[in-house]
């Protein structure tokens, strides 16, 4: 099935995570009796995350046709013969209306009524809450059909968790199984052993016994071995003479040569003084920071997958959070509007650097969001205004965790910039895990 962007504006977007299913209509019955049937109605409002009885309504209000949803079958129709395309327009209003976030245009909402019987959209993405206009036909159908509510992510989070704690229970007990398995082996090695040594000591037993002759004649030549003082001689010939014998002549040589080059005096290197410019003032160093970015961005230009930055960073002496900052700036550099964006779309260089840091013992995740907020803190505006959407779908993508996202807000300075961008997302955070926990 053909898939497209949700939205007009992101038409052209190869990149755009939300999608959705090409419409698709059929002409049923004749005369009075004809129908126009959106075969695929149900796909599309899975995908936009809502009802397939809205969308229906929506055409029937616009068009002034009578409209029905069949919840059983799952069929949409609209009374009269209508194009795809009329269709397919009057549905990018409805998603403009009551699908796309007022604030950021992600899809990502769900509807609210408030007491006061009003609609709004709250974007899970930015935080953002939106007032639908109420002068329009369906939201009194909305009103009176409200969309049941959605599971939180906590609760997909908290079952990910179940799900692995159950995993590791089981390796360990695995891991149990082969240990008593292991001892057992041994124990079975250890008494298969004892048996041997003692058919062994059994044949000593019964081996004939010695005269008195034979063990006279072993204590006078062990009172010899006595009198004998061993001595190696250590002169230097004598060790060139052992050498000879051990080695070839060729492998001796190189060897007398190399102890010949040790008693040379070494050779003292003076130090070159530092390069002068025209005007006399030295030569400024590169700064780190920068070369470590340069470098970065020529290991991009040649092609190099997150695998091969990885082992080429790993021998770089700066610090995690350096090489986590120095990443940014070579990938993101210049970035403004759709930073999030970007950075999804190469977050594979992010895992690499994260899966070293994981093996050079520290914090990754921690590492992650300090690497954010130090580029955010220097980079443009437009760019520091979605750090929310980039924390966002760094979560939503399973790289980042809630525990740690609110441990690193509450150590940050609240009035920088960064932290107020972000102060929506945490209290959504926040919001969804006291409601799975009241539920």
């Amino acid at each position: 099935m053909a898939l497209q962007n949700i939205g007009a504006s992101n038409r052209d977007d190869a990149f755009y995570r939300y999608k959705m299913p090409r419409m698709m209509t059929k002409i049923e019955g004749r005369g009075n009796g004809i129908k126009t049937n959106v075969v695929n109605m149900v796909e599309i409002a899975k995908a936009l995350g809502r009802p397939a009885a809205y969308t229906t309504k929506y055409f029937g209000c616009e068009l002034g046709a009578q409209s029905k949803f069949d919840e059983k079958t799952g069929t949409s129709l609209v009374n009269g013969s209508h194009d795809t395309s009329k269709l397919a327009g009057l549905l990018e209003n409805f998603i403009k209306k009551y699908v796309q976030c007022y604030g950021c245009g992600n899809p990502e909402t769900e509807i609210l009524i408030t007491k006061t019987q009003m609609l709004q959209l709250k974007c899970a993405a930015c935080g953002f809450i939106s007032d639908v206009d109420m002068r329009d036909k369906l939201t009194s159908f909305i009103l009176k059909n409200p969309p049941e509510q959605k599971k939180s992510s906590k609760d997909k989070k908290s079952m990910r968790r179940a799900e692995k704690e159950r995993l590791k229970e089981g390796e360990a007990a695995d891991e149990e199984m082969r240990k008593l398995k292991k001892e057992a082996a041994s124990k079975k090695k250890a008494a298969t052993t004892g048996t041997s040594k003692d058919k062994v000591s059994k044949k000593k037993d019964h081996s004939p016994p010695r005269s008195q002759s034979d063990e006279n004649e072993q204590a006078d030549s062990e009172e010899d071995d006595d009198d004998v003082q061993w001595q190696t001689d250590t002169s230097r010939e004598a060790a060139e003479k052992r050498m000879k014998e051990q080695l070839s002549a060729a492998t001796a040589d190189m060897v007398m040569l190399s102890t010949i080059e040790e008693k040379k005096p070494a050779v003292q290197v003076k130090k070159v003084p530092e390069a002068v410019h025209e005007n006399g003032n030295s030569k400024i160093p590169e700064n780190a920071h920068e070369k470590l970015v340069n470098e970065i961005k020529e290991l991009l230009s040649s092609g190099s997958s997150p695998t091969q930055l990885k082992t080429a960073l790993a021998s770089n002496s700066a610090t995690p959070l350096e090489k986590m900052d120095a990443l940014f700036s070579a990938l993101f550099g210049g970035a403004g509007k759709g930073f999030a964006k970007e950075v999804i779309k190469k977050k594979k260089y992010l895992v690499a650097l994260m899966m070293m840091h994981e093996e050079a013992g520290s914090p990754q995740q921690m590492v992650l969001l300090n690497g954010i907020e130090s580029f955010c803190t220097k980079a443009s505006a437009e760019a520091a205004k979605e750090v929310a959407l980039v924390i966002k779908g760094l979560y939503d993508e399973d790289l980042l965790e809630e525990d740690v996202i609110v441990e690193w807000y509450n150590k940050g300075i609240k009035s920088s910039p960064v932290l107020k961008n972000v102060t929506p997302f945490i209290e959504w955070l926040q919001n969804a895990e006291s409601e799975s926990e009241e539920e």
